[in-house]
């Protein structure tokens, strides 16, 4: 019989984020964590690819989770995430209001758009990345059904508007690469770097 994946026999560790979805994945792996929540600025650099800035954002976070537990005299692992909604190469984040949330799914609505989500570990002088991209389609969506849907709050706080762990579940009618990586920490890549650095 194979062994159990690694993931399983980690170490404790800092996620450098408040994200419940974030905290829900590693526990859906058997991760060990505490929960240390980053403030970075998240604001893209002129003419930035989208795959170049939630890179960097998610190895920004780690960053900044391992200097403030070194702060505290914490020395284990930190890992930072983000992710992105892309149409188009535009960088769709967290809408600002109802406007934004209407335009941004609006859009998306029966297209195909991508997820970039990035994880990095950092521990002292070592840091490890990856990528996960993977793509969504959504149905045709009507404006009452959006507003609907941004009336429930779901959207609030979620990159592109939406969450498809939730009520836009029924928005999505194929998705192709990672759902974990959709909701917010691709897991395969997640298990991948812990293994790597033989967490």
């Amino acid at each position: 019989m194979q062994s159990m994946p690694a993931p399983f026999k980690h170490r404790i560790i800092t996620l450098a984020s408040a994200s419940p979805r974030r905290a829900e994945l590693l526990q859906q792996i058997g991760v060990q964590f505490v929960q240390l929540p980053v403030d970075i600025d998240e604001t893209p650099l002129p003419a930035e690819a989208a795959i170049d800035y939630v890179q960097r954002l998610a190895l920004a976070k780690a960053r900044a989770g391992w200097q403030q537990s070194q702060a505290s005299g914490c020395e284990q692992a930190v890992l930072g995430a983000d992710t992105t909604v892309v149409l188009d190469n535009r960088i769709m984040g967290k809408p600002a209001d109802c406007e934004q949330a209407l335009e941004m799914l609006t859009a998306l609505s029966g297209k195909t758009h991508r997820v970039l989500s990035a994880v990095s570990l950092v521990q002292s002088q070592r840091q490890l990345s990856a990528l996960s991209i993977t793509e969504v389609t959504f149905r045709e969506l009507q404006r009452e059904e959006i507003l609907a849907y941004w009336r429930t709050g779901e959207p609030a706080d979620k990159a592109g508007s939406y969450a498809i762990q939730g009520l836009a579940a029924m928005f999505v009618t194929a998705i192709n690469g990672s759902y974990s990586g959709v909701v917010g920490l691709p897991l395969a890549e997640t298990s991948q770097l812990l293994n790597a650095m033989a967490l």
